[in-house]
């Protein structure tokens, strides 16, 4: 085994959880990954949470193997980064009062549509930056507002996703700041929980104090080093919104555009400032808070992988459980390329269709149709972004699973 420093990433994903060995050099050593999905809410038909519990098993489990072909003695550090906005009201010991909602639930669909009620939409965007989607944390925060006030009550905190695994490592809770960036709760210039939102709502800001990317959130207690076998009293680091470290992994710079390509395609810049206007709010462009303090990432996103998995949950079932699936996908799509079948992506609001079908049509068209049109909303969207921000790309940094996808790139 190499003598290198160890860092152990826990990465939660909305398709998997992940426990990642990375060196020094950064080179991945080890890692171990389960599926990951959403359950229905035993508190709520026809509502989804996550199960935290089952994840925190999985993430258990993926760092035990990691660690057998790990010098533990080198690894000198664990993260986590999950998907954002999702949260939990908890007890001061972390317990849950309800099931983390998941950013797939609709049950807050109405309460966007309807947050004019307790603060304009575009004073709300011009303190926030954050757009108008329906799993912003502030929408769970006035559902349980409506729904479970009693829960609200007696909430000792509030706490990310990201939140309750760090507690678990390290028995304390901090909010990251990339987290709070996504809820639509906070401040873009002060880089702070916004009072003044929070008086909007009527509700008390029961979130823990921000702490910055990169520092020590607290040491991996004794309970947490058994179960995975992490050195106890290894520092725990800030990490949080994926998107946010997989932009500042890319190496981009200042102005210099990245897609995070996964289950979301999120199109996103680096930039000390943005101009928020009611131009930027009707072109969708939301801005969260960049890894580094003074940093931006004004962008934009759109369904992407996710409307993939679903043609091959759809069109691919008797293969879905093959190694090489995706090969097999793009194969077939590259066959289809004088196809004249077109896909509308807007699944998302529930204006996905696909035209020109015939008797003849082969299910390769239909992928490969697919990819072009999300080809075709990343061209936009990349218009909408230079525009809004000014600036011009001469490149485009692609991380996430698409960009393994030949293809499609």
């Amino acid at each position: 085994m190499s003598d290198k420093k160890i860092v152990v990433v826990l990465d939660v994903g909305a398709t998997n959880v992940r426990a990642v060995a990375v060196d020094e050099t950064g080179n991945i050593t080890a890692q171990k990954f389960f599926p990951n999905q959403t359950h229905p809410d035993p508190e709520l038909k026809g509502g989804l949470i996550w199960d935290v519990d089952e994840i925190w098993g999985k993430l258990v489990t993926a760092t035990k193997e990691i660690l057998t072909l790990t010098d533990v003695k080198n690894v000198i550090a664990v993260t986590v980064t999950t998907f954002g906005v999702d949260f939990a009201p908890v007890s001061e010991t972390g317990e849950l009062l309800y099931p983390v909602i998941s950013w797939a639930c609709k049950r807050t669909e109405t309460v966007m549509a309807n947050i004019g009620k307790y603060i304009p939409l575009e004073k709300l965007y011009s303190i926030t930056g954050v757009n108008k989607f329906s799993f912003n944390t502030i929408n769970k925060l006035i559902w349980f507002k409506g729904n479970r006030p009693g829960i609200l009550d007696k909430a000792d905190h509030f706490a990310f996703i990201s939140s309750i695994f760090l507690q678990k490592l390290t028995g304390k809770l901090v909010t990251e700041a990339t987290m709070a960036g996504t809820s639509m709760l906070t401040d873009l210039q002060r880089r702070d929980f916004s009072q003044e939102v929070f008086d909007h709502l009527g509700v008390d800001n029961k979130f823990p104090d921000i702490v910055e990317s990169g520092q020590v959130a607290g040491y991996v207690i004794k309970e947490a080093a058994g179960l995975t076998g992490l050195p106890q009293g290894i520092p725990v680091i800030a990490a949080g919104h994926d998107t946010q470290f997989a932009i500042f992994g890319s190496g981009a710079g200042v102005n210099e555009p990245v897609l995070s390509s996964g289950t979301w395609e999120i199109l996103m810049v680096r930039t000390p400032e943005i101009e928020l206007t009611e131009d930027t709010l009707k072109a969708g462009v939301t801005t969260e808070l960049d890894a580094v303090a003074g940093i931006k990432n004004p962008g934009i996103q759109w369904l992407g992988s996710g409307i993939l998995e679903w043609i091959k949950k759809s069109f691919y079932s008797s293969e879905a459980n093959d190694q090489d699936i995706y090969d097999l996908m793009i194969k077939e799509a590259r066959l289809a390329e004088n196809s004249n079948v077109m896909l509308d992506a807007g699944f998302l609001a529930g204006k996905g269709r696909i035209d020109n079908l015939d008797i003849n049509t082969k299910r390769g068209e239909i992928y490969r149709a697919a990819l072009v049109a999300l080809s075709e909303k990343l061209k936009t969207g990349l218009s909408l972004l230079e525009e809004s921000c000014g600036f011009k790309a001469d490149s485009l940094i692609v991380v996430g699973g698409g960009a393994k996808n030949a293809l499609w790139n």
